[in-house]
C-alpha cells in the first residue's frame, strides 16, 4: 500500500504542488481534513423544485418565503404547544415580509418596546433550528455585514445558560435601545429566508402568460443558489432576445394574448407603439374577434383597449407567420414547410387545406397579404420588425437577464441521483433513444442530444462563433420552440394557426410524442437515467411543462415513483384547468415531499390578514435513515478533496513536498 500511494504521488506531484500553497503545512491540510469529514456528517441541504412558473411572480416569491410552508411547519413544532394559532401566523408573516408586517404592527401595537424582545427571542430560535444542519461557516457567510457578529453571537448562546442569561439580555436590549431593532428583525427574517432553501432548481418556464418575468429573474439575480434547466417559454424569450424575428414575433403574440404586456413595456422597456399605430391602420375595419385576449379576473382594460389589443395581436401573428415560414424554407432539413399554412389557402373560397382536407376559415380579412405570394412581408411590415428587432437587440435588462439564464442554466442538470429536464427525451416507438439532426446534419440522441443543443444555444451569443453556425443557431430558437422532434416540444405540430383560424377543433389536436405516451413505463424511465448516467438506488427522473390535472384525478408520480411531474399550474390561466396553482417538490435529509399549492390570493393579504398558500403535502419516498452530506454529490467532491489532502499529508510527512508555513 506504501509504495502504491508513492507511485500516486509521484504522479499527482505537480497537482500537490499546487494544493500545498493552500494548505502550506501538515497542521493545515490536518485542519481542513477535520472540517470537510465533519461536513461529510451533515443533514445534507433542503432541495426546491419548482417549475412552470410563467410570470406569476408574487406567488412564487411568497413560495420563496415560506419555502413551501417548511417555515412554517417549523414555527408550529418550536411554539405550536406554547402559543396561539393567531401568534404562530404573525411570525410566520413577519418571516415572510418583515418590512411590511414591522409598519403595521408599529401603527398597532402599545407596547412595542416589549414586543421587539419577544419576536426577536422567537426569531433568533427559528433561525438557530434552520441553521442548524450548516457548518457556522456557512452560516456566517449568509449573514448580513452589519449584524454579522450579533446573529452568530445569540445563535451560538442560549438562555437555559444561566451564566450567559444576562450576556444575552444586554444583546437584545442594546439592539432595542440603539434604535436598530427593525434593522436586526429585518434582517434575521432575510436569513430565516435565505437557510430554509439550499439549493433552488427551476425546471424550465419562467416566462410568458403571467405580469411577472422580469421581477422574478430580478429576485433570481440576488439569489444565493439556483440553477434552471431551459423550458419552451424562456426559449423563445432568449431567440427572441438572439434576434430571432418570428421568436420576437411569438413572443409579443403570447403576451397580447393574455393582455400581459408588462414583462415587455415595464420590464424591458420594449416600445408597442409602432405595432399599435401600425395595426390601428392596417386593420382599421377588422373586427378581430378571433383574437380578443384572454383576460383574467381584474384586469380593468375597457372595450377601447380590448378592440386595439385584438388588432395589435392580429397584425403580429400574421407577421408571425410570415416569418417562420422564411425560417422553414430556408432550413429545408427540419421538414416543416407543410406547417407554412398562409400558402395553404384559397383567399376567394375562404378554405384552407391541411394534410389533404379542405377546412372553412373563420376569416378571410387578410389586408397584408397577397394571394400571390402569401408568406411575403409587405414593406410596412419589414419596417416594423425591424424596429421591434431592434428594440429587443438594446434592452440592457432583457439581455441581462438573459444572460443570468445562460450562466445558471442548460437543456438538463443531474442533482443527487435526479435527472432534471423540462419537457422530454426524444423516443422511438419502441422507447429507444430517437437520433436528431442538428448542424450540418450531425445527429445525436439522448444525453449527447441535450448537450450538443446547450452548445448550439449558447453559440447564438458568441460574436467568434462561425457565422454560418451561429445563423444556424439563432435559427434553431424557433425548432426548439416548436419543432415535432424538440425536447422542449415533443408534439405532431404547433396548432397556432388552426385554433385562430379554422372552427373544426379537429384540427386543434396536437399529438404528443413518444416520451408523453410511455413515461409511466418504469423501464422506460429506467433505460433513460442508464442512458444519462445517473446511479443511485433511488434515482428520479423530474419533469415540468404538461400540467398535470389534479382536478380529475391525475397523479403526478408515475413509473412506480421513478418520474415526478411538478407542473402544477402556476399561472391564474391554468387554474381552472387543473384545479390547483402548481407544485413544489422538497427533497430534504429525510426524503422527497410534493407539496400541492392552492391559489395565491395577493401578498398583502398575506401581510394584512396573515393569509398564507393553502399547501397540501403528500409524502413520496422518505428514507429510514437521514441522508448526510456525505450521501450527496458534493459529499463525493469533498470525499476526493481528503483524499487529496491525504496524500498531501502523506507527501509532507515523507519529505517528498517540503511544507513552507513554519
Amino acid at each position: 500500500m506504501k509504495n502504491l500511494r508513492s507511485s500516486n504521488i509521484a504522479n499527482h506531484k505537480h497537482y500537490l504542488k499546487l494544493l500545498a500553497q493552500s494548505f502550506p503545512t501538515i497542521a493545515a491540510a490536518s485542519t481542513e481534513i477535520i472540517n470537510l469529514e465533519a461536513i461529510m456528517n451533515l443533514p445534507k441541504g433542503t432541495e426546491h423544485f419548482l417549475a412552470d412558473i410563467h410570470g406569476e411572480s408574487d406567488a412564487f416569491q411568497h413560495i420563496l418565503k415560506n419555502a413551501s410552508g417548511n417555515i412554517k411547519r417549523k414555527v408550529n413544532e418550536l411554539f405550536g404547544n406554547d402559543i396561539r394559532e393567531t401568534d404562530i401566523r404573525e411570525i410566520c408573516t413577519l418571516i415572510y415580509y418583515p418590512e411590511q408586517k414591522l409598519e403595521l404592527i408599529k401603527n398597532t401595537d402599545n407596547d412595542i418596546s416589549d414586543w421587539y424582545h419577544i419576536t426577536i427571542h422567537q426569531l433568533v430560535k427559528v433561525c438557530r433550528d434552520v441553521s442548524s444542519k450548516y457548518t457556522r461557516s456557512k452560516v456566517r457567510k449568509s449573514l448580513p455585514a452589519d449584524f454579522s457578529y450579533i446573529i452568530e453571537e445569540l445563535l451560538h448562546e442560549r438562555m437555559d445558560d444561566t451564566n450567559k442569561t444576562a450576556y444575552v439580555n444586554v444583546i437584545v436590549d442594546t439592539i432595542i435601545s440603539t434604535g436598530r431593532a427593525d434593522d436586526f428583525i429585518i434582517a434575521l427574517c432575510h436569513v430565516i429566508q435565505r437557510l430554509a432553501i439550499d439549493q433552488l432548481h427551476i425546471l424550465g418556464d419562467i416566462y410568458d402568460r403571467g405580469p411577472g418575468a422580469h421581477i422574478i429573474m430580478d429576485a433570481m439575480l440576488n439569489y444565493h443558489s439556483w440553477d434552471i434547466q431551459w423550458g419552451n417559454h424562456d426559449i423563445l424569450w432568449m431567440g427572441a432576445c438572439a434576434g430571432n424575428d418570428a421568436c420576437i414575433c411569438n413572443v409579443l403574440r403570447l403576451s397580447l394574448r393574455y393582455a400581459n404586456m408588462a414583462t415587455l413595456e415595464e420590464g424591458y422597456g420594449i416600445n408597442l407603439v409602432p405595432l399599435a399605430t401600425f395595426a390601428m391602420e392596417a386593420y382599421a375595419n377588422d373586427p378581430c374577434e378571433e383574437f380578443m385576449p384572454k383576460l383574467l379576473k381584474d384586469s380593468g382594460m375597457d372595450e377601447k383597449t380590448r378592440l386595439l389589443t385584438a388588432r395589435m395581436h392580429k397584425a403580429i401573428t400574421i407577421i408571425q407567420f410570415k416569418t417562420e415560414a422564411a425560417i422553414f424554407k430556408r432550413r429545408k432539413e427540419w421538414k416543416m414547410e407543410h406547417r407554412n399554412l398562409l400558402d395553404r389557402i384559397d383567399y376567394e373560397k375562404g378554405t384552407c387545406v391541411i394534410d389533404g382536407k379542405e377546412y372553412a376559415m373563420t376569416t378571410t380579412c387578410f389586408p397584408t397579404i397577397d394571394p400571390a405570394n402569401p408568406t411575403k412581408l409587405t414593406d410596412e411590415e419589414e419596417a416594423l420588425i425591424e424596429r421591434l428587432h431592434h428594440s429587443f437587440a438594446v434592452s440592457e435588462k432583457l439581455h441581462k437577464h438573459i444572460r443570468a439564464l445562460l450562466s445558471h442554466g442548460c437543456m438538463y442538470a443531474i442533482y443527487n441521483s435526479n435527472l432534471l429536464f423540462h419537457a422530454s427525451i426524444p423516443l422511438n416507438d419502441d422507447g429507444s433513444l430517437k437520433e436528431i439532426p442538428l448542424y450540418n446534419n450531425q445527429y445525436y440522441a439522448g444525453l449527447s442530444l441535450m448537450q450538443h443543443i446547450g452548445q448550439t444555444i449558447r453559440s447564438a451569443f458568441e460574436n467568434d462563433t462561425d457565422p454560418d453556425e451561429r445563423s444556424f443557431a439563432i435559427d434553431y430558437f424557433l425548432y426548439l420552440w416548436c419543432g415535432t422532434d424538440s425536447p422542449l416540444f415533443d408534439k405532431s405540430k404547433m396548432a397556432t394557426f388552426e385554433r385562430y383560424f379554422l372552427s373544426d377543433k379537429s384540427t386543434y389536436t396536437e399529438e404528443k410524442g413518444n416520451y408523453f405516451k410511455l413515461r409511466d413505463n418504469e423501464k422506460i424511465c429506467d433505460a433513460i437515467l442508464d442512458a444519462f448516467g445517473v446511479e443511485g438506488p433511488n434515482r428520479h427522473i423530474i419533469n415540468g411543462h404538461v400540467p398535470v390535472h389534479a382536478s380529475r384525478g391525475e397523479n403526478p408520480i408515475k413509473a412506480g415513483g421513478k418520474l415526478m411531474v411538478i407542473d402544477g399550474g402556476f399561472s391564474e390561466a391554468y387554474h381552472k384547468e387543473t384545479g390547483i396553482a402548481g407544485y413544489t417538490l422538497v427533497y430534504h435529509s429525510r426524503g422527497f415531499q410534493l407539496v400541492q399549492h392552492e391559489p395565491f390570493t395577493s401578498a398583502r393579504d398575506a401581510i394584512e390578514r396573515g393569509i398564507d398558500i393553502k399547501s397540501t403535502t403528500q409524502i413520496v419516498e422518505m428514507s429510514a435513515h437521514r441522508m448526510l452530506v456525505a450521501n450527496t454529490d458534493m459529499g463525493k467532491e469533498l470525499r476526493e478533496q481528503i483524499d487529496d489532502l491525504r496524500e498531501l499529508l502523506y507527501a509532507y510527512r515523507h519529505g517528498i513536498i517540503k511544507e513552507s508555513g513554519n
